[in-house]
This record gives C-alpha cells, structure tokens and sequence, in this order.
C-alpha cells in the first residue's frame, strides 16, 4: 500500500519541489493555496521542503511560514466563497439525496455560533480538516474579515511549524510525510466511522417518518 501511494505522490513532490525551487516565496504561497482551496497537494510535503531550503540559507522560516499562511489563506476565500454562496441553496435542494437535511445545516450554525472563529483557527492546524473547514464555516455565513483573521493564524502556525521540523530534519525533510500518513489515517478512520454513524442516523429517521 505505501509503495502506491508514494508512486501516485512521486510526480506531486516533484512538482512541489520544481515550483519553489523556481518561485521561491511567491511559489510557495501558490502551492499552499491551491491545498487550501481542496485540490489535493500536502502541505507535508510544501513546507518541510521549504523549512529545507531555510536550512540550506535559501528562505528565512519566518519569511516561509508567511508566505504559506498568505496562500492558505486565498485558498480558503474560495472554499468559504463556495460555501457561502452555493452550499447553502445545494443542499437545500439536492440534500436530501446524501443524507443532509435542514436539521444538519441548522447543527452546523449552531457548532459556528458556539465556538465561532475558533473551530476556523483550530481547524487550520489539523491534518484533512484544514482543507475543508472554510466550507461549512462559508456555509454558516460567519463574518468574512474574522475568519480571514482566523485562518491566517491557525495557518501561520501550521505552516511554521512544518517548516521547522523540515529545517530541523535538513536532507530527511521528506520523511515528514512518512509520519502524517499515519495521523492522515487515524483523521480519515474518525471521519469514516462518524459518516457511517450520520448515514445510519438518517436511514432511521426516514424509515420512523
């Protein structure tokens, strides 16, 4: 299975890797927004590659750590723009062919109404989740500028420390990934069992109505 799976990622991290070599700064902020609009590029391979070229003298790790939270941050302008304008209405109208209701839309503001821009900063440091928490957040319509503040700093912080256990790890930069495929799993295992649970909630509630 991982011999797979680094074949697939083998044109991807040479793709990294060619942009910000060529790029720099510039490159590494157009790769951390194309992951944070939820095409699929690991921000575990962008920035301990670029925390490499820190230790290299290529890159300052502050200089890095802005540049991803910049591009993380125009990325997820664009999943909350989906969200904000077009998650809303899909679902009301084709919600109900994948088990989402007005009930769940109403779950969600409340999760956005509690814990606000928090759930946004949070979810910007965790593996999977950071890439499509600005849906749901568009979604719930929360205010466009806290957000933004949020998620600039829960990337900032994910970018920065990325970039420095790449600079720490220097050549092994690339074993990074290694260790977050496992915590990808663990994430992906969580969200799996709890989608099993909703669908079967649902299931249930049709069949009682």
């Amino acid at each position: 299975m991982n011999s797979i799976i680094d074949t697939v990622l083998a044109p991807i991290v040479e793709f990294v890797i060619s942009t910000i070599s060529t790029l720099g700064y510039p490159g590494i902020t157009f790769l951390m927004g194309i992951e944070s609009a939820a095409i699929p590029l690991p921000s575990e391979v962008i920035m301990p590659f670029s925390g490499f070229l820190v230790s290299e003298g290529r890159f300052a790790l502050g200089g890095i750590a802005l540049a991803g939270a910049v591009g993380s941050v125009i990325g997820s302008w664009i999943t909350y723009g989906i969200g904000y304008y077009g998650g809303r209405p899909l679902i009301r109208r084709y919600g109900r062919f994948v088990f989402i209701t007005e009930h769940d839309l109403a779950l969600v503001d409340k999760f956005f109404l509690k814990f606000g821009n928090w759930a946004t900063l949070i979810g910007r440091m965790l593996p999977i989740v950071r890439t499509y928490i600005s849906i749901p957040a568009g979604i719930s319509r929360i205010k466009f500028w806290p957000f933004t503040v949020a998620a600039f700093v829960g990337s900032y912080i994910w970018s920065f420390f990325l970039g420095w256990v790449g600079f720490k790890l220097g050549e092994n930069w690339d074993s990074v990934r290694h260790y977050f495929r496992q915590i990808d799993w663990i994430i992906v295992l969580i969200l799996l069992v709890g989608f099993v649970w909703w669908v079967r909630r649902h299931i249930k509630n049709r069949i009682k109505t």
